[in-house]
């Protein structure tokens, strides 16, 4: 039976789909996006809040990857409804991308999708990360590249980063192996970093400073809403990091290593690996003395 990967075209879903279809399991990816190509067999158009898209998305499937969309808050309105469809369609096995300590956290949307799993009658797993390591590379690459920085709420917390690379694997072996029904599993890394050290391990790959600006969460809004980031995930990522803060986020698991037999990826890894994210273009705003509209951040020592 063909597995439907919701989230196919963001980074933990194109990865479970580039497993699964190398494990030779026939993919589907759920996309918004028309053309999506990418490591499945077939595409095909899907919203959460588009009946219409729902019955060719669930048509002969019978374990799907969840992932909730940024954009949805309210899950009992926008996400249940496919979900109940699925399940009338066949769909047997899911497997839900939820998130650290969700299960004490009624705030998060995540909690009320692992509330109607449990007692859907389906088949799950929920597999609750870390704080994915790609967060540095995508949402706050440009900080890092463009102004040698990180700036974040994060105070002197200490983090389980977790690369999205073992999260993928996790998934795709609870989609296609027995014995995960009913079962959450944390992967982490197989350490806690401050940011600080994450700088230090940034300034070693990439050859130049790099420093960890913590700062408050007021300025960080003004900040990051400034450039451009969306209010639901600016309010997102200033939530992880006060959980940082607060010294919620540094539990470490062996969840990685008992599943795949092997360790975690560590965060040099990481970091070599996706340098490219980092990496100045001759002309950027790095390479010229900054100007007052070169959106430079003002840094804090101390937050507010």
């Amino acid at each position: 039976m063909t597995v439907l990967v919701t989230g196919a075209t963001g980074r933990a879903g194109r990865h479970v789909a580039r497993i699964l279809r190398a494990g030779g399991h026939p993919v589907r990816a759920a996309a918004n996006e028309p053309g999506a190509t990418g490591p499945w067999d077939e595409a095909v158009p899907f919203s959460f809040t588009d009946r219409d898209t729902w019955d060719a998305a669930f048509a002969g499937v019978d374990r799907m990857f969840l992932m909730r969309p940024p954009q949805i808050g309210n899950v009992k309105r926008d996400m249940l409804p496919a979900l109940e469809r699925a399940r009338q369609l066949g769909v047997r096995r899911v497997v839900l991308l939820s998130l650290q300590g969700a299960e004490r956290n009624p705030v998060v949307p995540h909690h009320a999708l692992e509330k109607w799993l449990r007692g859907s009658g389906l088949e799950w797993t929920f597999v609750r990360p870390g704080f994915f390591m790609q967060n540095l590379s995508t949402t706050h690459a440009a900080d890092i590249r463009d102004r040698d920085e990180i700036v974040l709420t994060a105070g002197d917390g200490r983090t389980s980063f977790v690369d999205v690379r073992d999260v993928a694997a996790v998934a795709a072996l609870a989609l296609t192996e027995a014995g995960h029904a009913g079962r959450a599993y944390t992967p982490t890394g197989s350490r806690a970093l401050g940011y600080g050290e994450a700088a230090e391990l940034l300034t070693a790959e990439l050859g130049r400073a790099i420093r960890y600006v913590p700062v408050g969460p007021l300025r960080y809004w003004r900040s990051a809403r400034g450039q451009g980031m969306p209010a639901g995930m600016t309010l997102v990522t200033l939530a992880l990091h006060t959980t940082c803060r607060l010294g919620l986020a540094a539990g470490v698991t062996t969840d990685v290593r008992d599943l795949l037999g092997r360790p975690p990826i560590g965060f040099a890894q990481f970091v070599h690996d996706e340098r490219a994210a980092w990496v100045r273009v001759p002309g950027s705003v790095g390479d010229r003395p900054a100007t007052a509209t070169d959106g430079r951040r003002p840094t804090a020592r101390n937050g507010g």
